[in-house]
């Protein structure tokens, strides 16, 4: 480790002390003169606004981000981060749905998918916001924006993707991992106490029924249809259309341009210059959300969690401890 790394780490050992160390005083003393310390050291989050381009205050493009595997595996604090909070970002589409400054919607999409609740969450909020505030709502398509990352994608007025952005991968999965001829290999024997013939299904320790395997892939139709459905009316496509490329399959940006599912070529620059031309913003102000735990990191400058980085060990340890380890269904492309 070299000098700057060690004296990184003892800016955060000293932080975190002196962090311990106020908040027993408060406890101790509770008082309102000690009560105005208390905003130093919450872990709640509170949503802040970061200014990106500078413009007119009285109207607002709000530009948003989903960035990494769409799942709702708990909220951020100053010393644990996690790459996607899902709890956070439906904050901030409730912020945009009650904030009459805000004129247009520009959602930054980096995601190979994630759960079929959470995807379904955010394409509810776009929805509403769209229907209620009547205002553009623009994507820009990053590295992947596959199955969920489309799916969340779908209602938006202008598709902008890279040529080299993963799209497409419509449709559900859900996996599992059976081993009970590895059990059997080594002599493990499950003893299984259940309610029901079909409770233990897709549990791993013994082979699927024909039977049980029609139960789940009806599940998978009818959720693969209301993916459909939401391609339909998002794209005004017509279900044969979807389904020419609805089969899982992955797009490059080009491909997907011609199935229908995009409308343009570009990056974020462009589908921010083309939200402005299109809908009379050129003098708009351009913002983003940011996460605040109060005013003692705000003091400082820094992130408390950038002093350290994430590990490859504590990511691995992160994604194991917020994994079910039951069978889900997914709008996910690839293995993340």
């Amino acid at each position: 480790m070299n000098t700057k790394r060690w004296l990184a780490l003892g800016a955060a050992v000293v932080l975190l002390v002196f962090s311990i160390g106020l908040n027993t005083v408060i406890s101790i003393f509770k008082t309102d003169f000690f009560s105005g310390f208390e905003s130093l050291t919450t872990t709640e989050q509170t949503l802040v606004e970061n200014v990106v381009e500078d413009g007119d205050f009285d109207q607002r493009i709000a530009l948003l981000s989903v960035d990494g595997v769409i799942q709702d595996v708990g909220s951020s604090t100053p010393f644990t981060p996690v790459s996607y909070d899902h709890q956070n970002f439906l904050s901030q589409l409730d912020n945009i749905l009650n904030d009459e400054s805000i004129k247009g919607v520009v959602l930054y999409v980096n995601s190979p998918g994630g759960g079929v609740i959470e995807s379904a969450d955010i394409h509810e909020k776009i929805v509403e916001i769209k229907e209620q505030r009547n205002i553009p709502i623009y994507v820009s398509m990053g590295s992947y924006a596959a199955s969920g990352g489309y799916y969340i994608s779908a209602p938006a007025d202008k598709i902008f993707a890279h040529n080299e952005t993963i799209t497409g991968s419509i449709g559900v999965i859900m996996q599992s991992y059976n081993f009970s001829e590895l059990a059997d290999n080594i002599g493990i024997k499950f003893e299984t106490v259940k309610s029901g013939e079909h409770k233990d299904m897709f549990g791993g320790t013994r082979p699927t029924t024909a039977e049980e395997r029609a139960m789940v892939q009806e599940m998978i139709d009818d959720s693969y249809e209301t993916f459909v459905d939401v391609i339909e009316q998002g794209r005004g496509m017509t279900e044969a259309q979807v389904k020419k490329v609805a089969d899982g399959r992955i797009l490059g940006g080009a491909q997907a341009k011609k199935a229908g599912f995009v409308d343009e070529l570009g990056g974020l620059d462009d589908t921010i210059a083309s939200i402005r031309q299109d809908h009379n913003l050129e003098n708009a102000q351009v913002f983003e959300y940011e996460s605040s735990f109060g005013d003692l990191t705000s003091l400082l400058g820094v992130k408390i969690s950038s002093f350290f980085g994430p590990s490859m060990d504590q990511q691995f340890l992160t994604k194991v401890m917020s994994s079910n380890s039951g069978p889900r269904m997914m709008y996910l492309y690839g293995e993340f």
